[in-house]
């Protein structure tokens, strides 16, 4: 996987939130790992930590246009349907308790990132104050996926091997969250 192409997919997956882009890091940080260039690594991270800011401040201002208009718009709208009710209140919450230090828990979290930047959108929060939040956020998501990376490819002699752990490590990371709740949720349903 070319550089340009980590970038293209790392901030695709930042506009429209359904591309793995945590797996694809990992599995480029894999591969950045068995090649002989001791700058794939660090491009590895640059890369990808520039193309998640610039993906999110993208949605952002996209998202922003949708408050400002009288109708909203349809990003706006997608946002609003991605994010629970009961997430987005929570998102609230913090954000007013903790500011844009929010922002950086909220991108190392599975579905977290699009809550806690609905409620800044709700909050009319300016571009400018996001991005202070966003460039820590992009940075420490980028190293915590790239680090899984790193780990899943130094336990393997062929990259293959350790993008294929990589990939199942990410989607774990990400899908566990996600079964956690629906399992609490059922659990503390009534019976009837």
């Amino acid at each position: 996987m070319g550089y340009p192409s980590l970038f293209l997919l790392v901030g695709l997956g930042a506009l429209v939130p359904v591309v793995p882009t945590g797996a694809v890091v990992s599995s480029a940080a894999v591969v950045a790992l068995h090649q002989s260039s001791p700058l794939a690594l660090p491009l590895v991270f640059l890369v990808a930590s520039l193309a998640a800011f610039l993906g999110d401040l993208g949605l952002y201002w996209l998202g922003a246009r949708g408050v400002r208009s009288r109708n909203g718009s349809r990003w706006l709208a997608r946002l609003r349907e991605r994010a629970a009710p009961d997430r987005l209140a929570q998102a609230r919450r913090r954000l007013e308790e903790h500011g844009v230090a929010v922002l950086v828990v909220s991108r190392l979290l599975p579905a977290g990132r699009i809550p806690v930047m609905l409620a800044c959108l709700l909050a009319r929060m300016p571009l400018r104050r996001f991005a202070h939040g966003a460039w820590p956020a992009a940075l420490a998501w980028a190293g915590t996926y790239q680090l899984i990376g790193v780990a899943g490819g130094s336990l393997f002699a062929e990259p293959w091997q350790g993008v294929l752990v990589a990939v199942v490590l990410t989607v774990l990371v990400g899908a566990v969250p996600g079964v956690w709740r629906r399992v609490r949720r059922a659990h503390q349903e009534p019976a009837g």
